[in-house]
């Protein structure tokens, strides 16, 4: 089999869910609906958690990062899909493929030490309430931001430079809408054994790590909360973590689900459902999580469009 160099693959092929024109005239239609949501949704977040000083807490802005990174991940992803829906071509450079990778892990990695993050600000929230303020300054959260970032950047790092030195042969196609680490690796005709294990323990002490920092701090979470004799104050500090677990267990279910296999038990049909989760499903819901669940979020919503409205009239 003659081998390519991946200079010498000019252009990837992207063959997308399917082949049928009906469902593929669907799916745009659906991927498009959903893909406006989830700009409208977290864009409206963020704007309402700059505007509204009452939300200017450390869960808040835990939270807009968290919306800016649902938006960038989506929009890394979904674009481009739509495009390849409604051509033919579905063509996607080599530079392009491995541009929307390195994104893609770089934002769900982040990610990943965001949600940990938010759990930390949950446990010392309820955990040791009387000492939030000062735990839980503006240093720290923004440390902790700019270290799930930096962990973000490194991992993407590593994965896209151990996926560089793959070689590719006489099929450029890549059975899948976007530029994944699996299908990519099913693509080479090298041996990827030791890429696969390289990027199989940088992914799985991103999951693990942040999962069991998570993990901890609800086990710590519920273990006060149980402590709790009145069932109104159970209830009020469950209500103040519900949305955020809600929220991990959708995210770790199908991350996990996905890339802590070896790439041999790769399905293309049940890999790209749960890729569809949640590289366009979930950033769209969480801003519906975060809200809907939320009365502080809703009352900031409130009060934003009232002064809006105030302003109008004063006009």
């Amino acid at each position: 089999m003659n081998r390519r160099t991946n200079t010498d693959v000019p252009d990837f092929i992207l063959m997308g869910l399917t082949d049928s024109e009906e469902v593929q005239l669907v799916l745009f239609l659906l991927f498009l609906l959903m893909y406006l949501m989830t700009v409208l949704g977290n864009v409206g977040m963020i704007l309402i958690i700059r505007l509204d000083l009452q939300l200017h807490i450390p869960m808040y802005f835990f939270l807009s990062h968290l919306s800016f990174l649902d938006l960038s991940y989506s929009t890394v992803i979904t674009p481009k899909t739509l495009e390849n829906i409604v051509t033919s071509t579905k063509y996607i450079s080599y530079m392009s493929c491995f541009t929307q990778m390195y994104f893609f892990v770089f934002l769900g990695a982040t990610e990943c030490f965001l949600l940990s993050s938010m759990a930390y600000d949950r446990y010392v929230a309820i955990c040791d309430p009387l000492h939030y303020p000062v735990v839980m300054s503006t240093r720290l959260c923004c440390s902790l931001v700019f270290g799930s970032y930096l962990i973000g950047f490194t991992d993407s790092f590593v994965n896209v430079l151990c996926m560089s030195r793959l070689h590719f042969c006489n099929s450029s196609v890549i059975h899948h809408f976007f530029c994944d680490t699996s299908p990519i690796l099913a693509l080479s005709c090298t041996d990827t054994q030791d890429i696969e294990i390289m990027i199989f323990i940088v992914a799985g002490s991103t999951l693990m790590v942040s999962l069991l920092t998570i993990s901890v701090s609800y086990v710590s979470i519920l273990s006060t909360i149980l402590k709790i004799t009145s069932t109104s104050g159970k209830r009020k500090a469950f209500s103040t973590c519900a949305s955020h677990l809600l929220g991990v267990v959708i995210f770790y279910g199908t991350m996990i689900f996905t890339y802590l296999k070896p790439s041999k038990s790769y399905s293309l049909g049940k890999d790209q459902v749960a890729s569809v989760f949640y590289t366009i499903v979930i950033p769209m819901l969480n801003p519906l999580i975060y809200s809907l669940r939320n009365k502080e979020v809703k009352n900031a919503l409130t009060r934003v469009v009232q002064k809006r409205e105030d302003s109008r009239h004063l006009k």
